[in-house]
């Protein structure tokens, strides 16, 4: 079935897009929901082809490819929304196909209440790419040391826990253990401590490059004033949420980011269990182990102008829960900073580690 062209077409309302790597399956309706557009066309021929459409919504399910689609038929003057997979779900008939997945998008694009996910620039994607090599690159420096303790121990010699520790002192281990450690392992060893070297050298470079983007970005400098916020936490929220203009308040940011309870409420009864852990993972992270280092030092909660909240919860919490919970409030406060484009207004009477 062909779609109407710019002349006669003037009906048309939303085209669903189902995005693959080299192949686009298109549904489209009009307003009364009648079906004019049923099609596959190839990623090469994305322009040419929506250059003979009508404008009108354009909708998509979030992936990789999602950002870059949306930007060039926004500059063609389409209106592109990006939707969250989970959200497309509910719209979904029949057996899973392309064409099928395609439909449920475009029913899920006309929906007014329905949150979309916020299009993302070539600087935010660029960021966001340097924030998940340097996540890879610690990941395989984690794994290396871990192989290097579990073949130490193996030969039946312990290293203490931590990354210092094989920096420290396995050199001068593996002499003082030279007889009970045969050439090869030895060999084998020292060959993962070379590996375990390029992955710092290759860490230190990307964090070098992230703090160098945090100091020249307005928003990343107006972040790092939140307590326990550095260049690592500030670039990878302006990566993920730019300015934060697709929520509301921050308790919404919260929210998306799964740092709020579980909820299974029914009959008038609220039934709340741990944390959703919806969201980015990365984001989440990174917030409690900025609410961590803030915890490690309750001298300097009275220098913040959450001093007292933070004093009284911890009274009645334990402390991963409070560790959660002062994770919320950063974000909060991270999503007011990057809103309203102001520092954050604690005096900050005292340096605080950050990360």
């Amino acid at each position: 079935m062909s779609f109407k062209t710019k002349q006669d077409s003037a009906d048309a309302t939303v085209i669903g897009i189902d995005i693959g790597k080299d192949v686009f399956h298109l549904v489209g309706f009009d307003a009364e929901g009648n079906l004019l557009l049923r099609r596959k066309i190839k990623r090469l021929v994305l322009v040419s082809t929506f250059d003979k459409f009508a404008r009108c919504i354009i909708g998509m399910e979030a992936c990789p490819s999602a950002h870059f689609v949306s930007r060039t038929l926004r500059g063609m003057g389409f209106e592109p929304r990006i939707i969250p997979a989970v959200y497309v779900k509910p719209f979904s008939k029949g057996q899973k196909n392309d064409y099928n997945d395609a439909e449920a998008i475009a029913e899920a694009a006309l929906r007014p209440n329905l949150r979309t996910v916020s299009e993302k620039s070539r600087d935010q994607l660029d960021l966001q790419a340097l924030h998940r090599d340097r996540s890879r690159l610690v990941s395989r420096r984690t794994s290396t040391v871990n192989q290097i303790r579990a073949f130490l121990i193996e030969q039946g010699i312990t290293i203490r826990k931590g990354l210092r520790a094989v920096r420290n002192s396995l050199l001068a281990l593996l002499d003082e253990r030279r007889d009970e450690i045969s050439p090869r392992m030895r060999h084998i060893i020292l060959g993962l401590l070379d590996d375990r070297m390029r992955l710092d050298a290759r860490i230190d470079a990307v964090s070098s490059e992230i703090a160098e983007i945090g100091e020249a970005e307005a928003h990343c400098r107006a972040l790092k004033t939140i307590p326990g916020v550095g260049p690592i936490i500030s670039t990878a929220l302006v990566a993920a949420v730019g300015k934060g203009e697709a929520f509301e308040n921050g308790r919404h940011m919260a929210a998306w980011l799964g740092l709020v309870p579980r909820q299974f409420s029914t009959g008038g009864k609220t039934i709340l269990g741990g944390i959703s852990k919806r969201g980015s993972r990365y984001l989440r992270t990174l917030l409690i182990q900025a609410a961590k280092v803030i915890l490690l030092r309750p001298h300097n909660w009275p220098n913040f102008s959450f001093g007292a909240w933070l004093v009284a919860a911890d009274q009645r919490m334990y402390r991963n829960k409070l560790a959660v919970a002062l994770a919320n409030k950063l974000a909060r406060i991270a999503w007011a900073v990057l809103r309203f484009g102001r520092g954050f207004d604690a005096p900050r009477n005292t340096v605080v580690e950050a990360i």
